[in-house]
């Protein structure tokens, strides 16, 4: 097939004789019981399609045909000058595959099958490429009107801010909750659009009708994800409680765990249909491999900056192992654009954000301006969103970034460079290789897409997934989902721990199932504040509202090597720093007195500061302390904070003595330290800044949706002092 494929590639143009060759070999597999067969006749149609233009017309009925035949009917509708279906029976069939809740929408063939099972009321476990298009079915769900109360876990709060701009259009039937202290709406129906731990913090969910997990391979503890033990958690929670349906998805998996499907009555869905392809074309036998990871850096730069070079203004996105990696390579690439003058003005509402808020001097400002950003998870959350969305518009060239945008953000990416082999310090497996091949290309966007590996990739090997709860395998299974699993559900092999487990003080296990973290260190902070509870550490158990640098130690000290520890080093090496860096920001609140620090501390560890490294620390100095914002201060202090507090509530009551109260504090750092009405905006993607502005205009007595109803109605007044950035965030909470 490789002659037919260079043929339709290489050719200027596809005369009548070999369009109707092609079409007739393509005709003659498409009866074949062979799915490799049927698989090849889908990539050459597909590549007929992106070379549509040399096609000879008067073969279009030919192909016609075949594109019907294979259920291409997204490819159809979208090329309907033409591609048109000539028989009132081929009418029909068209008709068959139309979306019955989506409008326009056209679904092929195994959407449709897929769409089918899931609309009938069965439980579906779909794996498909990642251009099968099994989102879209997600939308379908909701736009059906068969479920009141519909849950949507989604990994990333990218993802979930994808998801919610696309639902806004259901605004009239559904209430969006994207937060725990959202209440569900009792007149119409509910949307919650929750990471794993916000469904575990949610207190007083109402009857669940459908649950859909996002990337569920997240399931599986053999695969190393430290939120396993939440996503494990919230199934059980929502599936054991309400007995609803549910729809979980994910790419290239081949099985999972014996009996689950059986046990839930569900569909195992596994398809490798898919309306795009991916040319592979490997180029790391160009690199002279040496001992030196410094030359081989140097070596793969010089060819990266030459093949985006040549790429000119399609889309790519260059996988790098870390995020010090990805700012890297994006500095390089900046640099080399420079020192050749190819360089272009480009305008984007962000960058002037960035140097008002932030600071011009940081490289992202300068690489937008030249189409190029960089991705990754220590992205203040605005600035990830508006990176995507210029990106899908096509006002960036390429994302320099981490596995954050292959673990579930959308992007219209025509090509992939595979350039580290690692994720973190691990090498990749064939099911990473796998997620990053499948950003190449995009469903109606490209037909093509193309990967370029800098690394030898992974071999090819089967993909199961375990579902921990299920599976219950001794030596995997934790603890943290142990707890959690009806007991007539425990399987011989575990139940003696299960006992054990059980054996906790009764109130004591509900508090510590509910927090989801570590029993184990639970345990040890539950004996820690025993042991102080009648000294005087009682005052730094006790407290209420804002802590002391006294209080918040004794607290974050309870919770280090229990709840978190600090062996990663990136930007915090002990309580003590950690505390300081929070009573900083709390009193200044602003996240570049802590880059500002840090900058200068690097500064001060050299002899010789040059311009080069003041670049260099000065942006290490803005990720470190963007990591220290997102992972420290909006999620594993408040959760550690939240977890001693539930615990010291406990321990008080039966010691008899009044309890500290720590929501306050815990819901302030969580919030960025905004009024709590205007906190919903931050989920929304509007900058902090911003809020702050805004927060004197807004009258502090509405509710959060009553926040939202005012702004949309004042919206032409709030936005009179805005700049262009904050205008369309605003716009974009409605």
């Amino acid at each position: 097939m490789e002659s037919i494929f260079n043929k339709i590639d290489n050719s200027k143009i596809l005369d009548y004789e070999d369009s109707f060759d092609i079409a007739n070999q393509c005709a003659k597999l498409l009866f074949s019981d062979s799915s490799a067969d049927q698989s090849e006749v889908r990539r050459v149609v597909i590549h007929v399609l992106d070379n549509w233009g040399k096609v000879c017309k008067d073969t279009y009925p030919l192909w016609a045909d075949i594109i019907e035949s294979l259920g291409f009917y997204p490819y159809i509708e979208k090329n309907k000058e033409n591609l048109s279906l000539s028989s009132f029976a081929d009418h029909i069939r068209g008709k068959y595959y139309q979306s019955e809740f989506l409008g326009d929408t056209y679904l092929h063939k195994e959407q449709k099958r897929l769409s089918d099972y899931i609309l009938s009321g069965k439980n579906v476990i779909a794996s498909a490429p990642t251009s099968f298009g099994k989102s879209l079915l997600i939308e379908e769900v909701v736009a059906s009107n068969k479920y009141k109360n519909i849950v949507i876990i989604q990994p990333t709060l990218a993802l979930l801010d994808e998801t919610r701009l696309k639902m806004l259009k259901y605004n009239g039937r559904y209430k969006m909750i994207l937060r725990t202290s959202q209440p569900p709406s009792k007149d119409k129906g509910n949307i919650f659009l929750l990471t794993a731990e916000r469904v575990m913090e949610y207190e007083e969910l109402p009857h669940i009708d459908f649950l859909i997990i996002d990337e569920f391979y997240k399931l599986s503890l053999r695969r190393v994800d430290d939120r396993a033990n939440t996503l494990n958690n919230a199934f059980l929670k929502i599936v054991n409680k309400y007995n609803c349906k549910f729809y979980f998805l994910g790419p290239n998996i081949d099985a999972i765990s014996n009996g689950f499907a059986e046990k839930y009555n569900a569909v195992f869905y596994k398809s490798d249909f898919s309306l795009v392809d991916c040319n592979v074309i490997n180029l790391y036998s160009k690199i002279n491999w040496t001992t030196s990871d410094q030359q081989n850096d140097k070596q793969k730069i010089k060819l990266l900056c030459n093949l985006l070079d040549s790429l000119k203004d399609e889309q790519t996105l260059i996988y790098c192992s870390t995020p010090a990696r990805a700012r890297r390579f994006a500095k390089a690439y900046l640099d080399h654009l420079i020192e050749s003058s190819d360089l272009t003005q480009n305008s984007l509402p962000l960058i002037e954000w960035i140097d008002k808020n932030i600071s011009s001097k940081w490289s992202l400002s300068k690489g937008l301006q030249q189409k190029i950003a960089i991705h990754d998870g220590s992205l203040q959350r605005h600035i990830a969103t508006s990176i995507i969305r210029y990106f899908n518009e096509g006002k960036l060239r390429c994302i320099f970034c981490t596995s954050t945008i292959i673990e579930g953000v959308n992007t219209s990416a025509k090509n992939v460079v595979l350039f580290d082999g690692k994720k973190g310090g691990k090498d990749i497996d064939f099911f990473d290789y796998s997620n990053i091949k499948g950003r190449s290309g995009r469903l109606m966007v490209h037909y093509i897409g193309k990967i370029f590996n800098f690394c030898v990739p992974p071999e090819k090997e089967t993909i199961v997934i375990d579902i921990p709860f299920h599976e219950q395998d001794p030596n995997i299974i934790t603890d943290e989902i142990l707890v959690n699993i009806p007991s007539t559900d425990v399987k011989n092999d575990t139940f003696e721990r299960y006992k054990e487990l059980h054996s906790i003080m009764p109130e004591l296990l509900e508090i510590i199932k509910r927090n989801g973290v570590s029993i184990y260190g639970q345990m040890n902070i539950y004996y820690a504040l025993e042991r102080d509870i009648n000294t005087s550490m009682y005052y730094n158990i006790a407290w209420s509202q804002a802590p002391n640098w006294d209080k918040l130690c004794y607290v974050l000290g309870l919770a280090e090597k229990n709840l978190f520890d600090f062996e990663s080093r990136h930007g915090v090496v002990s309580v003590k720093q950690l505390v300081r860096y929070i009573n900083q920001y709390r009193k200044n609140k602003s996240i570049m007195d802590i880059v500002d620090e840090i900058y200068q501390s690097k500064l001060k560890r050299v002899k010789q500061v040059t311009d080069e490294r003041k670049i260099k620390y000065f942006d290490e100095a803005i990720e470190q302390a963007f990591h220290i914002y997102r992972h420290w201060f909006q999620f594993t202090v408040p959760k550690a904070l939240s977890v001693v507090d539930s615990l010291q509530r406990f321990v008080c009551k039966r010691h008899r003595k009044h309890a500290g109260s720590y929501s306050y504090f815990v819901q302030q750092l969580e919030n960025d330290f905004i009024r709590e009405n205007l906190s919903i905006l931050v989920e929304l993607g509007v900058p902090s800044s911003t809020i702050r502005f805004l927060e004197s205009k807004i009258p502090e007595t509405l509710d959060e949706d009553g926040v939202i109803q005012y702004i949309k109605s004042q919206q032409s007044v709030l936005a009179r002092s805005l700049i262009e950035y904050e205008r369309e965030k605003l716009k974009q909470c409605f």
